[in-house]
């Protein structure tokens, strides 16, 4: 990949500054973006494709399909230096960001991932320095229990599939950015319902192949292709749909 844009989102101002991160972290993540954008993959031209999902505004983001697409986000942006908290009803599928970050010299394990009970918590405080990542693993009506309200904070809602409750929720109707994956058909005339999307859109939903994502935004329809690199193989596993 040559060259690299970075999607727009409301209120964006182009990709997050650079952040400091552990060595031990890089030795397990390579970087995946410019000055704190997160690369998502590349686009049908192989150019790649960055999202500013750090940002000095508070930011919702949405996933919605298989559980690998949400933990290689946490890893890239964890590989920028920023924190990320898991609220989750499944910790063993989140452990490898615990193991990803490694671990102390008196063996205690790098801070930079938390992996909490799906319950209502103290959030550190997110800074330009050490913005903070949310992750939200709660099915696919999730309650808000994490709202973004400071800058530098993102909340990012993992939705396995799209249920009817979600076109009145919160984390839909107001992300910044969504990211589908491939949906059945049903799923994908409900996703019209929610982002008043066009024939065209619904039908390209449908033929997504696995390693291939919808990135919708502020006048933004973008199909990026999934890119791993051999560490975050080495930790994920290959590129899937499902969990």
């Amino acid at each position: 990949m040559s060259r690299s844009r970075t999607i727009d989102v409301p209120g964006s101002r182009g990709a997050a500054p650079e952040f400091l991160v552990t060595a031990e972290t890089l030795d397990a993540i390579s970087p995946s973006g410019d000055r704190g954008g997160v690369i998502i993959g590349s686009d049908p031209q192989g150019e790649a494709q960055a999202a500013s999902m750090l940002r000095p505004h508070p930011t919702r983001m949405v996933t919605v399909g298989g559980l690998y697409l949400a933990r290689q986000l946490a890893l890239r942006a964890m590989a920028t230096g920023a924190w990320v908290i898991v609220a989750t009803g499944r910790p063993a599928a989140w452990k490898m960001l615990e193991r990803a970050a490694g671990q102390t010299p008196d063996g205690k394990p790098v801070p930079l991932a938390q992996i909490r009970r799906l319950a209502p918590f103290d959030l550190p405080r997110s800074t330009e320095d050490t913005p903070l990542l949310v992750i939200h693993d709660g099915g696919a009506v999730p309650q808000e229990l994490f709202p973004p309200r400071a800058p530098w904070q993102t909340t990012m809602y993992v939705l396995p599939y799209l249920h009817p409750q979600v076109s009145s929720g919160t984390a839909a109707n107001t992300a910044d950015l969504v990211l589908l994956q491939r949906l059945p058909l049903n799923q994908a005339q409900l996703a019209q319902r929610i982002w008043s999307l066009r024939g065209h859109q619904v039908q390209q939903l449908t033929q997504l192949k696995d390693d291939q994502v919808i990135a919708l935004g502020n006048m933004t329809w973008t199909m990026i292709r999934l890119v791993t690199n051999q560490k975050e193989k080495e930790i994920l596993g290959p590129i899937r749909r499902g969990d």
